[in-house]
């Protein structure tokens, strides 16, 4: 399908759904992290704040440090600075997908206030890291896993280079939202959290590459974007794909559908990101045949029918995946695949369940077709 002819048909698919919700979110002001104090943060009220969700009161001990359910998540857990986090993610893209369709200025006006309460206003915005971030109740007042928290501000990103078109921001502006994500990379970079979730092998590694991609692409970081290509080829793969196409890390958890359509996303999402870098990126594979290609043709079965799913049942939400999974559409476009296409605008794409939009952090695809 020619690339003119996909951005229409996606548009005509996709027009009444984001102009409904742009609506809406019009109508709705920005809210950040500071209208939400965190008690038990160790950190300020600009700093973000998240509890590990599979953390629970041990019952032998109810007011001592908090012990492991893995798979299982705590609903008294602080999850404001998360909800608020995903929330911007929902509604700025949204917002700048519907200028994209209709020309209106009041879509990017209001695309642009989410950006400045949350990243330039002094008495609103969120510092440029996550130390506090998947704290665990008497043990850990933040941790490296808590990076994964911010895949939902990868979409933002990309927004904001789409309002670039817009000039419902100035120029100074402009630089200080590049700024504020150029300081949140150096930080992933260099702290120990960061060099920790950047070593992970799972789904938190390819989340830390992901959004290290696409901040590296809108900072104009082209070394480090460089260094997401091999990253990709040299370690996500080999240490996260197997020679069936299989992702046998995800499929050890407690939640191995959602972890297997997460950890797909996030990894054709990075291509998507890394394509202007590396047009060969798709079709890389190992060897031994090892690569997304692979790791789409196993899984797509399971996702046009999950009653064929030949593992256990996640212990949580399982009833809820699959939803419009982004690795069906990008991976349906590199690799010309019109059953991937087909069945990705089947799926639903607005799901309001918490956990699925949480896992999910991919929702406009016009922004992708730029």
């Amino acid at each position: 399908m020619a690339e003119a002819s996909m951005l229409n048909d996606i548009a005509a698919i996709e027009r009444d759904r984001v102009v409904h919700a742009a609506d809406r979110f019009l109508r709705e002001a920005p809210i950040t992290i500071s209208a939400y104090p965190a008690k038990r943060s160790a950190g300020g009220v600009h700093d973000y704040f998240s509890e590990a969700d599979y953390w629970w009161p041990d019952p032998a001990d109810p007011h001592g440090p908090y012990i492991r359910r893995d798979g299982m998540t705590n609903p008294e857990n602080f999850v404001a600075h998360r909800q608020a986090l995903i929330r911007l993610g929902v509604q700025m893209p949204a917002l700048t997908a519907a200028w994209l369709l209709t020309g209106n200025q009041q879509y990017a006006q209001h695309a642009s206030e989410h950006l400045r309460a949350w990243f330039l206003d002094s008495s609103t915005r969120m510092n440029p890291n996550l130390r506090y971030a998947q704290a665990i109740h008497g043990r850990r007042t933040g941790r490296r896993y808590g990076i994964i928290d911010t895949i939902h501000l990868v979409e933002v990103a990309r927004a904001i280079g789409v309002l670039r078109k817009t000039f419902v921001l100035s120029a100074i502006e402009h630089e200080a939202l590049r700024a504020w994500f150029a300081t949140y990379l150096r930080w992933m970079i260099r702290s120990r959290h960061g060099l920790q979730e950047y070593n992970a092998p799972d789904n938190h590694g390819t989340c830390w590459v992901m959004q290290a991609a696409q901040f590296a692409v809108y900072t104009g970081n082209h070394q480090l974007a460089s260094h997401c290509v091999e990253r990709y080829k040299r370690f996500l793969v080999p240490s996260q794909i197997a020679p069936d196409g299989s992702l046998p890390l995800e499929l050890q958890r407690t939640k191995p559908y959602c972890y297997c359509l997460f950890n797909l996303d996030a990894l054709a999402t990075l291509c998507q990101i890394l394509a202007t870098v590396h047009h060969g990126l798709w079709s890389f594979e190992l060897s031994d045949g090892r690569g997304l290609h692979k790791a789409m043709e196993f899984m797509y079965p399971y996702i046009a029918d999950k009653a064929k799913w030949a593992y256990p049942a996640d212990v949580q939400y399982f009833d809820h995946f699959p939803v419009r999974q982004s690795c069906l559409l990008f991976a349906g476009l590199a690799y010309a695949k019109p059953n991937y296409l087909a069945l990705w605008r089947e799926l639903n794409p607005d799901s309001t369940v918490d956990e699925v939009v949480r896992n999910t952090p991919i929702r406009q695809p016009l922004l992708w077709m730029e």
